[in-house]
């Protein structure tokens, strides 16, 4: 009895798999080729690029300041050194001098730590702003694909650039036909 209601609903789904997946169409898009190139998705890429150059210039100046201050405090701990292993020194002097050089250290330390952090915002900014940038043109882009996909009569429209496409027929490839909806 058990065998035969098994058999009997395998005899029923099966054909009915057919049918769903028989009547689907699928499509693939590259939004890779989309992005470079529709001009709104460029300008937003270069308003990314002139602003990460900005905080480039901005990291590259403290890290020249902070070089500088660095060769500094090595010239200034070889210079005590010597006037430590001359004699020339005062305890006061000496005293004075390792304050001055474990002050310096400390500040070296701080701004090293402020770069660092400095870095890692800079990093959350640049993703967080490409985000909001890129918003309105991934909306439009997902609009027109499935505009194009429904006129097409495509139930399924997979993204090539987001590795999950590993074959696709040239004929199935409906990228430049979002390409030019997007251009009108």
């Amino acid at each position: 009895m058990r065998k035969t209601l098994i058999l009997v609903l395998i005899l029923l789904i099966v054909p009915a798999l057919n049918l769903v997946y028989g009547q689907n169409k699928i499509a693939y898009v590259d939004s890779e080729v989309i992005i470079k190139q529709l001009p709104e998705a460029q300008e937003v890429q270069k308003k990314l690029e002139d602003l990460q150059k900005q905080y480039l210039d901005t990291v590259n100046t403290k890290q020249s300041d902070l070089k500088t201050k660095a060769d500094d405090f090595k010239t200034q701990y070889a210079d005590a050194q010597k006037q430590l292993e001359a004699g020339t020194l005062t305890q006061d002097q000496v005293k004075e001098l390792e304050s001055k050089l474990g002050e310096m250290q400390v500040e070296i330390q701080k701004q090293e730590q402020d770069l660092y952090d400095y870095k890692q915002q800079i990093q959350q900014t640049l993703v967080s702003t490409q985000g909001d940038l890129f918003k309105p043109v991934k909306e439009k882009i997902i609009k027109v694909i499935g505009e194009v996909a429904k006129e097409l009569k495509y139930n399924l429209v997979l993204d090539k650039a987001g590795e999950t496409l590993l074959y696709g027929d040239k004929e199935m490839d409906i990228t430049f036909k979002v390409l030019d909806r997007l251009n009108k």
